[in-house]
């Protein structure tokens, strides 16, 4: 009898441990490896004048963008995809509609990490604009001097990535194929964007690009994004260096509304012999999107992206 009892109690002991070791449900990655950060942007601004000694032409303008990160970070993968797309237009009295505004910025950088923030990694960007461009302030009865893919840069190539963190990206290629492509007829002559022959639509350039963006938070709610590059061409004068940066400050009024400033600097022999500065500010509408946590161990340096 004792040895029946037993017998049952130790059965018993291992249907309840079994029972126990079911119910135990197995702890779940909640880290989503794809992150969405984005800004959707709507500036307005206007001028009213009326018997006004001071002079002053009434005026509207209005600019528009998109501003959007997508990351994908899983294991020793990280796949950044970057969008940027904007344009604006000004209408003033007695002048007409001018743009003040025209960019569209693509950009995707895969890399496979091989020491601690490093990756090897390849890559692509595209950039051009949507609407033409003219010598006269985009008076439309003045030269042409630009359009849709005219010029239009693609760039494609290998090399390392650093990044330490969310706020701090540097990419440096030594192998980059850089095409800039004229597809407006109009602009298709020798010494254009650096084309060789009238009629030509691409010009093909190999060397160095280095990129690098830097975010830093001046202050709660006041941002400021850097983003530079750097790009010689080894096959042509690889002194003459094609130099970009740019600025965005973005200060943050709540939820839905927002102040931007903006600084652009290029210089590049192929468009100009001179530095290029474009500069704008704009109050506005501004909607934020922040769908996924990244899988980056310093998530403090995320804080001025959140809500």
């Amino acid at each position: 009898m004792k040895k029946l009892l037993l017998l049952a109690s130790i059965s018993l002991g291992v249907v309840v441990s079994a029972q126990e070791t079911k119910t135990e449900a197995p702890v779940k990655d909640t880290v989503k490896a794809w992150s969405i950060q984005g800004q959707n942007t709507l500036m307005l601004n206007q001028a009213a004048f009326s018997n006004w000694v001071g002079g002053g032409a009434n005026n509207v303008g209005w600019l528009a963008g998109v501003n959007y990160n997508l990351t994908y970070e899983k294991g020793k993968d990280l796949w950044e995809n970057i969008i940027i797309l904007g344009y604006g237009q000004n209408n003033t009295q007695g002048t007409g509609v001018r743009k003040t505004q025209d960019v569209i910025n693509l950009s995707t950088n895969y890399g496979r990490e091989f020491a601690k923030h490093w990756y090897y990694s390849a890559g692509a960007s595209l950039q051009t604009q949507f609407a033409p461009g003219y010598e006269d302030g985009n008076n439309p009865d003045a030269k042409k001097i630009s359009n849709f893919f005219a010029p239009g840069y693609l760039n494609l190539g290998v090399g390392v990535t650093y990044r330490p963190n969310d706020n701090l990206t540097v990419t440096l290629r030594p192998a980059n194929a850089r095409w800039t492509f004229v597809l407006d007829k109009d602009l298709q002559k020798a010494g254009t964007y650096g084309l060789k022959n009238d009629g030509d639509s691409s010009l093909f350039q190999f060397g160095f690009l280095g990129t690098a963006m830097y975010k830093i938070k001046i202050m709660e709610n006041i941002n400021l994004t850097n983003t530079a590059s750097v790009f010689s061409n080894y096959l042509d004068h690889p002194d003459r260096l094609v130099l970009a940066y740019g600025a965005v400050l973005n200060m943050k009024i709540n939820k839905y509304i927002s102040s931007n400033i903006t600084l652009d600097l290029l210089y590049d022999h192929n468009q100009i012999w001179k530095t290029q500065l474009k500069q704008t500010l704009g109050v506005g509408f501004a909607y934020n999107i922040d769908n996924g946590v990244k899988r980056s161990k310093n998530k403090n340096n995320q804080d001025w992206l959140k809500k």
